[in-house]
């Protein structure tokens, strides 16, 4: 018998779909996702993070004011140190809302 008759016409993505889950959705795919890490922008652009300027920082919260975590942003840690503090001090001169109406 030879091995053309043998093939029944499963191939890769019927096993595994493009996200990483198998057919039954369990999520145990061989597939891996590779994000590319994000670069800090004030690293990047020698930016500085200033309090009063509301509109820049605007970018690091939701629409319901909550700051935005480091691995969302890509910020580095002294740079999310630095733009919550910025963040605060707006809030507490009424630049920025504590939470959104």
């Amino acid at each position: 018998m030879d091995d053309a008759n043998l093939d029944v016409g499963i191939n890769e993505t019927d096993r595994e779909s493009s996200d990483g889950e198998d057919r039954d959705g369990n999520g145990r795919g061989k597939g891996k996702t590779y994000f590319r890490k994000k670069v800090c922008r004030f690293c990047a652009n020698k930016a500085k993070i200033d309090y009063k300027d509301s509109d820049s920082l605007r970018r690091f919260t939701t629409e319901r004011g909550k700051i935005l975590p480091r691995r969302i942003t890509g910020t580095c840690a002294k740079h999310q140190r630095e733009l919550a503090r910025a963040i605060k001090r707006a809030r507490s001169i009424c630049l920025l809302p504590f939470v959104a109406d």
